[in-house]
């Protein structure tokens, strides 16, 4: 029987194994060094038409082989979100060095996030349903687009049965999907977890929608099409992929010898309680967020030097954003380094909290932060230091990795650096 643990009793959390796919390499390499040297994803769209789209710059998948854990014929009954999120959960699990089969299988949970689920299915079938008729319609339609079935499909991959289900909150969705596996790994509940998100949501249809909502940037220019807190941002790019992270309890992590990338020491979450799509003008639900991220992890917010921010570059979110760190940090707000890695790989969605805090992992072992690419034209309302010069080489002690979703729901995570 689990009871839970209290607050002398609890476990700490690393971070051990890590996949991606994503606009700009399908690899936990090709990702970290294009994001170094500044390369993004960005292209016109030649996936559907967009003559009728004001919008016509995407950050699709590239070069992406399911057939590396996942079989023709299942390919065909998995829709393509679920297939990144089999291809960056197991490859994850090959990054971490175990399979944790020493672990009772119901203490190891698979946690996936995402804000549409089986869009491209769906869209699939119904039209074969309006052309066609209700016969025609695709027998595997429903586990197919249902936005829990990456999660079940990876666990009967891995064979992990602990907690296993599916946060959906639109763009935080992976940060809950992580932020929810810490606190299962640190109370005792589980002793790993796969977590992240994964989104596949690139189509006319969709696009259409967020394009006449004008959230997204209306231009056909790859090069200034993303560009967080710039002046002259005008939204964001839409993307897909996925990110995975084997999440593990510090003890087990260390007799197996394994890498360990960073650890994860505090989640917050909160409502803004105001609007469907924009975020409070006044900042307080992320602010909050984020001090409880730190809150719990025990550290001052001094001793924050980095964030990866939503920065979604749409008006709205970089300056809301913006505030938020100012009203949670003070003054300290201007010692913080802050950038965007959808300035490079544009926005995953329910995925991009979980590509971003790999992303934040990877800067806290190594030392080096990648610039916010594009960024041009400083904005007298984003006056913080958003690495805008280049990649920036400095000593992090502690992260926040930060992400909001429509409907106010917000996310934040802290990272610390390992230091054994």
């Amino acid at each position: 029987m689990v009871t839970k643990m209290s607050k002398s009793q609890t476990k700490r959390v690393v971070i051990t194994g890590v996949g991606m796919v994503t606009p700009i390499g399908n690899d936990k390499n090709t990702v970290w060094n294009n994001l170094l040297e500044g390369r993004h994803g960005f292209e016109i769209c030649t996936q559907f038409d967009v003559s009728d789209i004001e919008t016509k710059v995407v950050g699709p998948v590239r070069d992406f082989d399911p057939g590396k854990y996942i079989d023709r014929k299942e390919a065909k009954r998995t829709d393509l979100y679920a297939q990144y999120a089999i291809y960056a959960a197991l490859d994850a699990l090959s990054d971490c060095g175990s399979q944790l089969k020493d672990l009772d299988p119901y203490r190891v949970g698979v946690i996936i996030g995402t804000g549409k689920g089986g869009l491209g299915t769906f869209e699939i079938e119904y039209e074969k349903f309006l052309q066609k008729g209700a016969s025609r319609v695709s027998v595997f339609l429903i586990p197919m687009m249902i936005s829990n079935m990456a999660a079940g499909l990876v666990a009967m991959k891995t064979g992990f049965k602990g907690a296993n289900f599916a946060p959906v909150s639109a763009c935080a969705s992976g940060t809950h999907a992580i932020g929810e596996a810490f606190h299962k790994i640190k109370n005792g509940y589980l002793d790993a977890c796969l977590a992240g998100g994964a989104e596949a949501s690139l189509t006319k249809f969709s696009m259409a929608g967020f394009n006449n909502m004008t959230a997204l940037a209306r231009t056909d220019d790859p090069d200034r099409a993303s560009i967080p807190f710039d002046a002259e941002r005008k939204g964001f790019i839409m993307s897909d992929g996925s990110g995975m992270l084997v999440l593990e309890e510090l003890e087990h992590a260390q007799k197996r010898g394994a890498h360990i990338y960073a650890e994860i020491v505090g989640y917050g979450a909160t409502a803004d309680a105001y609007h469907i799509t924009s975020p409070s003008p006044d900042g307080d639900g992320d602010a909050k967020a984020m001090e409880f991220a730190v809150a719990e992890s025990g550290l001052a917010m001094e001793d924050i030097d980095y964030i990866n921010a939503h920065g979604t570059s749409t008006p709205l979110n970089d300056h809301y954003e913006t505030v938020a760190i100012k009203k949670a940090f003070g003054d300290h707000a201007y010692k913080l380094a802050i950038n965007s890695t959808k300035s490079m790989i544009g926005h995953l969605l329910g995925a991009a909290g979980a590509v971003e805090a790999i992303v934040t992992a990877l800067s806290l072992e190594n030392g080096v932060m990648h610039r916010t690419l594009g960024y041009q034209t400083p904005d007298p309302e984003c006056d913080l230091d958003y690495i805008v010069e280049g990649t920036r080489q400095a000593p992090i002690r502690a992260a926040l990795s930060n992400n909001l979703g429509f409907g106010g729901q917000n996310a934040a995570i802290c990272l610390k650096k390992y230091e054994g």
